[in-house]
Parts: C-alpha cells; structure tokens; sequence
C-alpha cells in the first residue's frame, strides 16, 4: 500500500525511521542516539537519507524534524528546485543544438551548383603584427578600426608607426574607440591622432576588427576582445558588409575635439543620455565612459537641470524631443 511518505520516495524501512524520530523531535542528539541504540558517531549514517532530503536536521546538538505535512511541502520545494534546474539546463542544451545542426547543413544534391569555398583562414600563433604591416603594404584604400581595448596590447606602439606610415604615403585611417579609452588612454589616443588618424568615441563596442581597405578584414573568432584565434576575411561581400557596419558605427559615434592638441574633452552629454536611456546605474555608467562616480552624479545633476526635468526619465524623453538622442 502506498503512504504519502512511501510516495516522496522513503523506503518502508525510512518510514519507520522517520516516526521514531519524529517524536524525538527538539531532543538532544545524545537521547536519540540512545534511543535508537546507535553510537554518536553513527547517528549521521542512520539518518543519512532523512537528513540528506532535509527531513531531519541536526542544529546545535539538537534534533529537529519536520511534521508531515511539512515534509510535504519540502519535497514539493524540492521537485520545484530541481525541475526549474532541468528547464533551464534544457534550454542551455536546445540553444546548443542549433550550432551543431548549423555546423552539418550543406546543399544537398540539385540544391546549387558550383559551390566554392569561401576566401579567408582562421589562424593562431605566429608573428600578427608582421601579416597586417604586409597586408597594408599590399593594399590600398582606407584603414578602419574597431579598437575597444587596444592600449593594452603588446604591440600597440609598432602598430603606431605602421599607421603613420601608412597615413603619410596618403591613405586615410579612421579609428572607433570606447569612451572610457580618454581616461584609460589619453596617451594611446593622442599617439594615433598625431600620426594623422581620425579618432572617434562611443559608448562601447562590441569586438575588435580591423578593415584594410576593401579587400582584407581581420577580426576574433569568435567575436569579442580575444587575440587569437584570428580570422582574415578576404570575401568580398563578407568585407563589404565589415565596412557597411564600421560605417554605420562611425556616424553613431562624436569626434574628440583638439585631440592632437592633448586635450580629449568631447561633449561627453549623449553618451551619459544613452546610459542612462539604457537604464544603467551610476556605478555602471562610470565605468563605461570611465569617469568617477562623483564624477557621473554631478554631470546627471546638472544635465537634469539643462532640460529642466525632475528624474531620468524624463530626462531620456526630453532628450528626445530636442534630438540630442
């Protein structure tokens, strides 16, 4: 026959453990030991699934068991917990499979014709400051860069000069980066500016890239601040759309006024405007444009009183009506 503790999984032997306990409930450890004629050190293994389930605990040398229908009510708890695990760790794995399924579809038969592999490698290791000086060397057209973290490569100095060349023998350069880099990397800033490239600040960006006028793109795989394994894409259409994209994050992006003069003081009001758009909070929003947090407080106090608004959200509508957003 089945009981309503047999049904939450105890064995008929754990069923009697349960109610023996049960009215030991509150006793000290050392009466239940010898009740249930086991030694101390033994009282653990006896209770093992009971306290295992949180049936039984043991707080402060002292027995504590649940009544049935608590019990009940913490098994529920139980299954909940677990099923909610199950779910999402069956949702991880479903958004997995489509990147398995996604690696294997090819054309099948009658479905196209003259199929060709696409131009590019995906590589790693070897000297990458040395493929992209003989890329420029080769190519013409403009350079264009996302650099999210780029102060903080090894390599940051000759890359320098490589585009100085680059810009002096008549190619243009233009560069995106985040505008924490102004506090972060003043120095790294200025050094491409005065070498003649155009510099740029937005929120944030996403990934590294680099375009090399219209034939060669150079980015993570997969995307993100990773520096290998890197691939080079020499696909036209894949390359046009990397400068499509860089195209329109250039005119999202605002100029840093006198740069090359040491002075990195743009209008730093829309991208405070986006953040706090985006619902961020100070602590976030000084991290991301690099500021203090004295620093943010005191610029959303005073953009609150330039479009003489009481709270952020109105301050992110207000923005709009103006077209500061």
């Amino acid at each position: 026959m089945t009981s309503v503790l047999s049904a939450l999984g105890l064995k008929p032997a754990q069923e009697q453990l349960y109610q023996r306990v049960l009215a030991l409930s509150g006793s000290p450890v050392a009466v239940v030991t010898e009740a249930l004629q086991v030694a101390p050190e033994e009282l653990n293994n006896e209770l093992g699934f009971l306290l295992e389930r949180g049936i039984v605990t043991i707080h402060e040398d002292h027995i504590h068991v649940l009544p049935l229908s608590a019990v009940i009510g913490h098994s529920i708890s139980r299954e909940a917990e677990a099923a909610t695990r199950s779910h999402d760790r069956l949702l991880d794995l479903a958004a997995a499979v489509q990147f398995l399924t996604a690696a294997t579809i090819r054309p099948g038969p009658g479905e196209v014709e003259h199929v060709q592999p696409l131009d590019g490698e995906l590589s790693s290791g070897g000297n990458p400051l040395q493929l992209l000086t003989t890329i420029i060397d080769e190519t013409t057209g403009d350079l264009l860069w996302l650099r999210p973290d780029a102060w903080r490569m090894p390599r940051e100095s000759a890359m320098a000069k490589v585009v100085a060349e680059a810009v002096a023998s008549g190619r243009r350069s233009r560069a995106i980066y985040p505008v924490r880099a102004l506090r972060e990397a003043p120095d790294t800033l200025r050094a491409r500016a005065q070498a003649g490239e155009q510099v740029r600040v937005i929120s944030d960006l996403p990934t590294r890239l680099f375009v090399i006028g219209n034939t060669h793109a150079v980015l993570p795989e997969p995307l993100g601040f990773a520096d290998e394994p890197r691939l080079l894409v020499r696909q036209p259409a894949l390359v046009e759309s990397l400068i499509l994209l860089f195209e329109l994050m250039w005119d999202r992006s605002a100029p840093v006024p006198d740069l090359d003069l040491g002075e990195a003081r743009p209008d730093l009001r829309r991208f405070l405007l986006q953040q706090l758009a985006a619902g961020a909070k100070d602590e976030q929003i000084a991290r991301a444009l690099g500021l203090s947090l004295r620093t943010v407080r005191r610029r959303v106090a005073s953009l609150l009183i330039e479009l003489g608004v009481d709270n952020r959200f109105q301050a992110g509508v207000e923005a709009v009506r103006r077209g500061w957003l």
